[in-house]
């Protein structure tokens, strides 16, 4: 995710986002630009068509683009919605791994440092986990080992944090039958526990649910249909400058499609994804000083 000064208007202006964005729409850009220098050339100098005889208006454009405006505004929103669900989830991931932290500390006590070093490693492996699976799956050796069976019980295993989140579990059932924790602290601390699995669940929930099919199928064929009519619309007024006109109206609308589809799903590593590497960082730092 991109840290930047929202006041700051020339920076924000010439960021380089907004020429990463050209290039990725430049295939798009570029047919626009033939295509509308085609019509031009085909309605102004080939068939000579002027205005009496061609009368082109942008009337249906407008009416088409309140109906499209709206239907990108509901997109956009309801992309920014997943979006900050998910930066809200790891905002109580954050949280909830400190409370975790606080309450081992004071349960575990100073002398009991195998316990300790063994959740110290467990929970930021349990959050970096979840940051993975929710990309492209878990890599063991990005986890610390965590005791001497620590890879055995992972292996063969297709989803490493339920995995992760049984064997804390079993840690803290191992310290209550054995006096280490009492039946109050246990139920302290399986509320924690109990919260990863609610994390991430909802985490799962949005990266395996996109918008409807049907939705953003006609979305797409709209703003087709919208943009390759387009250039009718200014043709016999404009002349030639109907190509800047319709190139502009194109980068625009497609422009906020492209950053509906890079936000709806907030887990990645593109450029206004969440910042789940950094977060990683910060939760495995705290526990590790809280822990320590």
């Amino acid at each position: 995710m991109i840290n930047y000064n929202p006041k700051a208007w020339y920076s924000l202006i010439t960021h380089q986002y907004s020429r990463q964005v050209m290039r990725t729409l430049r295939p798009v850009m570029i047919f626009m630009t033939l295509y509308t220098g085609l019509i031009c050339f085909l309605i102004l100098d080939f068939f000579k068509l002027s205005e009496a005889t061609f009368h082109s208006t942008i009337g249906m454009h407008s009416l088409l683009g309140i109906v499209l405006g709206l239907f990108l505004v509901f997109r956009t929103n309801s992309a920014y919605d997943r979006w900050w669900e998910g930066r809200k989830l790891w905002g109580s991931m954050v949280n909830n791994t400190r409370n975790l932290a606080h309450k081992l500390t004071a349960f575990l006590g100073r002398n009991d440092q195998e316990n300790r070093e063994y959740f110290m490693r467990m929970i930021p492996n349990f959050v970096i986990s979840v940051k993975e699976h929710l990309r492209q799956g878990v890599r063991i050796k990005d986890l610390e080992p965590a005791g001497d069976d620590f890879l055995q019980r992972l292996d063969q295993v297709k989803h490493i944090p339920n995995r992760l989140s049984s064997m804390m579990y079993e840690r803290i059932n191992e310290l209550y039958k054995r006096n280490v924790l009492s039946g109050d602290q246990l139920f302290l601390l399986d509320k924690e526990l109990k919260e990863f699995a609610d994390i991430l669940g909802a985490c799962e929930r949005i990266r395996n649910t996109p918008i409807p099919y049907s939705y953003s199928m006609f979305l797409k064929k709209f703003i087709f249909i919208y943009l390759i009519t387009l250039p009718f619309g200014f043709v016999t007024a404009m002349g030639y400058v109907t190509i800047a006109i319709v190139i502009l109206i194109s980068f625009v609308i497609l422009s906020v499609e492209l950053i509906s589809e890079e936000i709806e799903d907030p887990f990645g590593r593109d450029i206004n994804d969440l910042p789940t590497d950094e977060l990683s960082v910060k939760i495995r730092e705290n526990v590790r000083e809280i822990l320590r």
